[in-house]
């Protein structure tokens, strides 16, 4: 291990950050000036190593902290962990909410993402950028999407200070985003059940299985919680014991809902099973995927359901810890996790003795910190170690060697929370509901060129146009992007497709994240899927030539064609197939298998380039 130090020293701030997450250095050798007595002998060395995982946090801590990480604060960091301060720096330079350079403390990142940009993102980001200029103690950045696409255009402002202020703007005007910017300590917060609203159009309907709470209960309330069936759920898992629920669930026919579909009851029995001691469990609430915004809408909206779900699916499994992988670019959705998590803690409902029942299980909260690859599980698990976001090869599978090679089930938030109304209601009353191959109800993320954006909960089997109608499709509809960047274009013609996963298969398209955008013919479609295209440009790991080398030939043909600047744009077609299929049979992961989806869809079905 190469612990190659550098001269440069923390600043007192910077070191204050540090030790407030890992508590003083126990001897000098942990960063400070060593003395003779320090010199006669070392501690501490595999105790440190042992927690390589606290390695994003501490990053999160001096970022917030000071806005930007400095030389001397990553080699304290490193030398408090026991980790080589090279490593570190990869680690650090590969998120985009790290700034490894001096940057003003308030930070306005303004979205310029696919919904965002059909909503004006390019008018709002020149409109910023000329009110706030050098000298302004504001940094403007351009990001990728911020999952507030049901108002977009957004904007989130980050003031780095002890304690970090946050506030969104949403949907943002120049005067409003420069305003945040200008004072987020200042920005009151935003009630729950007008959160709600915005994001629910459906909420209070008694109807809804998923969303029914949100805007009905208080987030912050778990006496609230409880008195609208919360913990029903988790007594009843109790009762039925691990193999119970597993078989429950096995029966309802639960797939996953972050798009790979894969049988949720087979998942977690091949976890339960394994030998290796102990399991882990890890909830993926880093939904990335440009116009998704429905795990955030859950967080906020009944964080205590998050809690219960994943109490259940541990208990299950034989988890003892349970790890929220959370999007750092959810302020809200931390903060109301937090506090649901600390809530349950101290009324007993996690911690050495859940329930009374003898089980053991606790929730840590890790922030990512912008890299879509990170919702891909090994991806993620790197991540939580304290190692760049990249994904690993499988086999191994994580239900054999996860998390910290161990047994380990993920899951994301709303496969979750389907769990509850399976034990509450029973595996096969969960089953009557969407169709035999697609059971339940599915929550979609519709926005773009429609009057009503946000999330809805319709039973699997319910047509696209059924979904849109409700939402209010715009006039002049040209094409309905379905998965997100990573799924497909749809005609306007082809609103009669059945959301289900089979439905969708059939049709050439997929379901996804549950992305549903609507585009107009306002909306410049090739800027678009050059929009797409620069996305997985920036979010490619890099770990594999395929993905590495491929985005950025498909974002060139791209501008070729967009800007008129190639002699052929049928060679420049031909080209992008090339690359796509190679992607797509050849990269590591999901993100270079599927970044080719979107383009392909728009040039075979709706005639993009023609």
């Amino acid at each position: 291990m190469d612990l190659h130090f550098g001269d440069s020293k923390p600043t007192d701030e910077e070191r204050a950050a540090v030790d407030a997450l890992l508590g003083p250095p126990e001897s000098s050798w942990e960063g400070a000036d060593r003395c003779d007595t320090d010199l006669r002998w070392a501690r501490g060395g595999c105790e440190a190593r042992d927690r390589r995982d606290l390695l994003l946090p501490g990053l999160h801590a001096v970022n917030d902290r000071v806005g930007w990480i400095s030389e001397g604060a990553l080699n304290y960091l490193c030398r408090r962990l026991t980790v080589p301060p090279a490593e570190a720096y990869g680690v650090a330079t590969f998120y985009a909410t790290f700034s490894l350079r001096p940057r003003p403390a308030t930070v306005l990142h303004v979205c310029t993402d696919l919904a965002c940009a059909a909503a004006g993102a390019g008018d709002l980001c020149a409109g910023v950028e000329a009110r706030l200029g050098p000298g302004s103690g504001v940094a403007v950045e351009r990001s990728p999407c911020l999952g507030l696409c049901e108002r977009a255009p957004a904007a989130l402002a980050v003031r780095a200070g002890d304690p970090v202020r946050t506030a969104v703007s949403a949907p943002a005007t120049v005067e409003a985003a420069v305003r945040t910017a200008g004072a987020p300590d200042a920005a009151p917060p935003e009630p729950p059940a007008v959160a709600a609203v915005a994001a629910v159009p459906q909420a209070g309907d008694p109807s809804l299985t998923l969303l029914g709470r949100v805007g009905v209960v208080d987030p912050a309330s778990l006496d609230d919680y409880r008195a609208h069936g919360g913990y029903a759920a988790l007594r009843r898992a109790f009762a039925l014991g691990p193999a119970g629920v597993i078989r429950e669930v096995t029966d309802s026919g639960l797939v996953g809902r972050g798009g790979a579909a894969f049988p949720t009851g087979r998942k977690w029995q091949a976890t339960a099973s394994r030998p290796d001691r102990p399991h882990y469990l890890v909830c993926n609430a880093d939904e990335s995927e440009p116009g998704t915004f429905k795990d955030r809408v859950i967080m906020e909206g009944d964080p205590y359901a998050l809690v219960e779900a994943m109490t259940i699916a541990a208990y299950a499994t034989g988890a003892h810890t349970g790890y929220l992988y959370l999007r750092g670019e959810y302020p809200r959705a931390l903060h109301r996790m937090r506090h649901a998590v600390d809530r349950a803690r101290a009324r007993g409902l996690l911690g050495d003795d859940v329930l009374g029942q003898g089980y053991a299980f606790d929730i840590e909260i890790r922030r990512g910190a912008g890299a879509y690859v990170c919702g891909e599980e090994t991806a993620l698990f790197n991540s939580i170690e304290g190692y760049r976001g990249e994904p690993r090869s499988k086999p191994p599978f994580p239900v054999e060697k996860g998390l910290f090679g161990k047994p380990t089930v993920e899951n994301n938030v709303e496969t979750l929370v389907n769990v509850l109304p399976i034990l509450t209601r029973g595996a096969p009353a969960y089953a009557a509901t969407g169709t035999p191959g697609s059971t339940g109800t599915k929550l979609f993320c519709v926005s773009g060129s429609v009057e009503r954006p946000g999330v809805y909960e319709v039973p699997f089997g319910t047509t696209l146009g059924a979904l849109l109608e409700p939402a209010g499709v715009r006039e002049g509809l040209r094409a309905v992007l379905l998965g997100g960047a990573a799924g497909g274009f749809v005609r306007a013609d082809e609103l009669d497709i059945p959301l289900t996963f089979e439905g969708t298969r059939e049709a050439g398209t997929t379901l996804g994240s549950g992305v549903v955008m609507a585009f107009d013919d306002t909306v410049p479609l090739p800027r678009l899927l050059l929009r797409i295209a620069r996305f997985f440009r920036d979010e490619s790991c890099g770990q594999c030539v395929p993905c590495r080398v491929g985005t950025v030939r498909q974002e060139e043909a791209l501008h070729r064609i967009v800007e008129r600047t190639g002699a052929d744009a049928a060679g420049d077609i031909a080209l992008l197939r090339e690359v796509g299929r190679a992607m797509r049979d050849a990269s590591i992961c999901g993100l270079g298998q599927t970044a080719w989806n979107a383009v392909e869809s728009a040039i075979d079905r709706l005639g993009a380039y023609a």
